[in-house]
């Protein structure tokens, strides 16, 4: 997990929306490249859910995760 992926996942959690890698860069200053590569490797991570082409949520696990409740060391397990 980076610096990013929190960023990127409390702007989902924060915003309740359903968002592009174009708005998540807007809102978090990363580049709209650089966001569409993390939120793959975070629904890999089944912390958050493509919903349709290009747009993306949190998923419960990402809530958890958010909450303290998942640690990132079992993320990797």
């Amino acid at each position: 997990m980076t610096q990013a992926d929190d960023r990127l996942l409390e702007t989902l959690e924060d915003s309740d929306l359903t968002l592009s890698p174009r708005i998540l860069a807007e809102n978090t200053d990363y580049s709209r490249h650089y966001v569409a590569r993390r939120l793959s490797d975070l629904v890999e991570a089944d912390l958050v859910e493509k919903v349709d082409d290009g747009l993306y949520r949190i998923a419960d696990k990402g809530r958890a995760y958010l909450a303290g409740d998942l640690d990132a060391d079992e993320l990797e397990e």
